[in-house]
This record gives C-alpha cells, sequence and structure tokens, in this order.
C-alpha cells in the first residue's frame, strides 16, 4: 500500500482560553490542510524557550482542549527546550515553553512535543488492509538522492481521516523530501 508523504513544519493547536489569551479572539481560517477539518489560521505566535525563541509560528486550528506545540528535534535544541516524541495528545509530562502573541502570552507548564512520525488512516483503508489503529509500520520512501525506510512509524485510523503519513522536517531533509512523494508501506 503507498501513502502520500506530507512535512510537517512546526505550529500549535491552541485551547481556546490560551487563543484568546494570546489573540484576544479565535483566529479565523485561511486555508485547509490536507486532513479533513484541519486548517491553518490567519495568526502566528512566538515560542519562547531557554535559549532563544522561534518567531512567526503557524497556528492550526480548530482549537483543542489542549494546547499542543508541535517542534522538530533542531528546534527543540535551538530553544533549549527537551521536548519529546510523542503522538499527538499525548501530552502528559510533556516539555515547557512561552508562547507570545501580539494581544499577550502563555506559559505552558506541558503540551510542548515533536510529534511521533505517524500515518493517518482512514477506516475504509485499515479494513481493506487489516493495518489496525496503533500498528506500528515501515514506510519505504523512494526519493532521487536519499532514499530511506522510516522505521517506528505508528498508524492512526479513524473515519475522519485521510491517507496520509506525516513526518517532521528533520526527516524530510533526510529523506529528500518533495511534496508529491509516496511511501510503501512495509509490515513487520
Amino acid at each position: 500500500m503507498n501513502v502520500m508523504v506530507e512535512a510537517s513544519a512546526r505550529h500549535v493547536h491552541l485551547s481556546e482560553s490560551d487563543a484568546k489569551a494570546l489573540f484576544g479572539r479565535i483566529p479565523a481560517k485561511v486555508r485547509d490542510l490536507s486532513q479533513p477539518g484541519q486548517f491553518v489560521c490567519d495568526e502566528r505566535v512566538t515560542i519562547v524557550g531557554p535559549k532563544l525563541e522561534i518567531k512567526n509560528v503557524a497556528v492550526l486550528g480548530p482549537c483543542r482542549n489542549k494546547t499542543q506545540v508541535e517542534i522538530s528535534t533542531t528546534d527543540s535544541l535551538k530553544l533549549g527546550i527537551k521536548a519529546p516524541i510523542r503522538e499527538s495528545g499525548h501530552l502528559d509530562g510533556s516539555a515547557a515553553c512561552k508562547l507570545v502573541g501580539p494581544e499577550g502570552e502563555v506559559d505552558l507548564s506541558e503540551g510542548v512535543i515533536i510529534a511521533k512520525r505517524h500515518i493517518h488512516m482512514p477506516l475504509s483503508d485499515s479494513e481493506k488492509s487489516g493495518i489496525a489503529n496503533g500498528t506500528i509500520v515501515k514506510v519505504s520512501v523512494k526519493s532521487d538522492e536519499r532514499s530511506l525506510i522510516f522505521d517506528d512509524v505508528v498508524v492512526r485510523v479513524s473515519e475522519k481521516f485521510a491517507l496520509a503519513m506525516h513526518i517532521d522536517t528533520d526527516e524530510a531533509n533526510a529523506c529528500g523530501f518533495k511534496p508529491g512523494i509516496k511511501g510503501g508501506i512495509i509490515m513487520y
């Protein structure tokens, strides 16, 4: 089974209360993302760590129950934040940071992660392929000069998903990522 590979740059998912603290309002949708119901917002934030800050970080919507900051390993090192590699939503005991917006600041005691590489799989593809939610697979990505096999890729299944593999910018650079690149799922 082949899957579209998408590079996910650093971004923030905000809770409603944190969005209002940072912007005085809920940020508005600018454009849709590939996953149904997900979108890029009209506002940006600054992530502040012990070593430095990263400005102009995208805010993705809709609002979530808890604020989540997704960065790469390179970002983690630059910021001086010891962010763990986690699946989205698994925030207990994750790293802290400060977020700065035009209307205020939010100090997060946790919520900063490096997103574990994963595949969003619709329920229909899961049923056809026999790949269940939580299955760990490998994905072979062929590129002109940097083909590689990603190990330890978790499959997340939902009827709300569109089929796509998400990797961070460090991983995208490692495989010579270009838009439209596909990977082949390899079962253990």
